[in-house]
């Protein structure tokens, strides 16, 4: 399991196409950046919305790249920060 912390809202090119991808904060909408980087046959599990109407969503990708969204359940996470998305995140580690 190769894993990355910090600002997660560009992603991670470098290490794409990815067969999953968890979010652990809520940006507005689904960030197009990490969409582009769901590998076809993925999923993806992030919450998004605004502060008070934040969803749950799982995202699969069909063979033909295209993305489908599912509301799971409401929720309130910590909202995901956008304005410095260019600041490089923490140092990428394996675990074994």
């Amino acid at each position: 399991v190769t894993l990355r912390t910090g600002n997660g809202y560009l992603g991670w090119p470098e290490g794409a196409p990815f067969d999953k991808i968890i979010a652990a904060a809520a940006p507005d909408l689904i960030p197009p950046m990490l969409l582009s980087q769901l590998r076809p046959g993925g999923r993806m599990v992030i919450p998004a919305g605004l502060a008070e109407a934040q969803k749950l969503l799982l995202v699969t990708k069909d063979e033909a790249g295209k993305a489908h969204p599912r509301e799971v359940l409401a929720v309130r996470f910590a909202e995901m920060e956008t304005g410095d998305a260019d600041v490089p995140a923490a140092p990428s580690g394996r675990l074994t």
